[in-house]
């Protein structure tokens, strides 16, 4: 199914952010998802603006990026594209770095105000529409980073804030500093565990949930067969298990079973999850992101197929959450994810 139907827009939580039903998940174009057909794995920076451009003239006026992709080239990236353009929600993200013990998290002062300045920089612009704590900094009070980030909105360098793969019980603490308009979140059909308080507390809170990877990195679109397909350097193979072994083959059983239902409905896999995701809710705004044209259009189209319950259901049962196998991060990753934080 294809579609030159451009992408409504509604109100992205309650402070008054506005954004398209459907946003473009920037991380793919630098690093992280590598391209098998390129030696470097990496998107040329004129393929990726063409890409982003593409999907502005489709509609989506909502970009998501983070200083941690690249590390910042994905920023200057989308800062490049976005030249001239019109955007309701530009959102990036702070906190993490990764060095060799593995990922770093600082929600200190200092490190919320050195970050936002390196990102109004890289994007060249004044003000940062939507600013995200990436993941929780658990080894200090939550309340320090929103704080600062309180003071970041009334200085005008940010408009609204958001918070990123916490938990029920951080959201609440730093609701209560300064008024939380999204929720970022990985939810797709084979990821499902927000569902049981992360996404209910938003929900109480008239929070907005921003579902990142909502095709399952990839792997619901039907487009994998076999670890030979990514790019040796990818890093679904290097830090998540369900991409692995003997984990990959009985994931990519479940996609299979999809390829019926997505035939009677005339799209393709990963249209059908990615219609599933929308049909969650409207407080719901799927991010999904491709480095192709060709894919990007059929992501837009996606947001305009309507499921039925039945199909709802059909595709449920599929991917039941005891059917998916391996956690969706090695270890020590998990331990950024609000189920971590639910633990403490």
């Amino acid at each position: 199914m294809t579609t030159t139907q451009s992408l409504p827009k509604r109100p992205l939580g309650k402070q008054g952010l506005v954004s398209s039903i459907q946003g473009y998940g920037c991380m793919g174009l630098s690093g992280f998802y590598l391209d098998k057909d390129v030696p470097t794995g990496q998107t040329d920076v004129e393929d990726g603006i063409k890409v982003i451009h593409r999907a502005i003239d489709l509609g989506v006026t909502h970009l998501d990026t983070s200083d941690i992709y690249g590390p910042y080239t994905n920023e200057e990236l989308v800062g490049k594209a976005i030249a001239g353009k019109k955007l309701d929600c530009l959102a990036t993200k702070f906190a993490i770095s990764f060095g060799a013990e593995g990922p770093t998290i600082d929600g200190s002062k200092e490190h919320v105000r050195r970050s936002v300045e390196g990102s109004l920089k890289r994007l060249n612009v004044k003000q940062i529409d939507l600013y995200y704590q990436h993941r929780v900094d658990r080894t200090r009070p939550i309340e320090e980073a929103w704080q600062a980030l309180k003071e970041l909105v009334n200085e005008g360098k940010v408009k609204y804030l958001g918070i990123s793969e916490a938990s029920a019980a951080e959201i609440r603490k730093a609701h209560a500093i300064h008024p939380i308009s999204a929720c970022q979140l990985e939810w797709s059909l084979w990821t499902r565990d927000a569902e049981a308080d992360v996404i209910p507390t938003c929900r109480e809170l008239g929070i907005a949930i921003v579902a990142y990877s909502p095709l399952g990195r990839g792997l619901l679109t039907g487009q994998y067969k076999s670890a030979s397909d990514f790019h040796k350097d990818d890093w679904r193979l290097q830090g998540q298990p369900r991409f692995r072994g003997e984990n990959f083959d009985k994931n990519l059983a479940l996609v299979d079973k999809v390829r019926a239902l997505a035939a009677a409905k005339n799209c393709t896999p990963g249209q059908l999850a990615l219609a599933w995701v929308h049909a969650q809710g409207d407080d719901v705004f799927p991010i999904p992101g491709t480095r192709r044209v060709k894919y990007l259009e059929e992501n837009v189209a996606a947001a305009h197929i309507k499921l039925t319950a039945d199909d709802k259901q059909a595709l449920e049962d599929i991917f039941d959450v005891k059917q998916v196998a391996g956690e969706r991060y090695d270890p020590d990753f998990m331990t950024t994810t609000h189920q971590s934080g639910a633990k403490r």
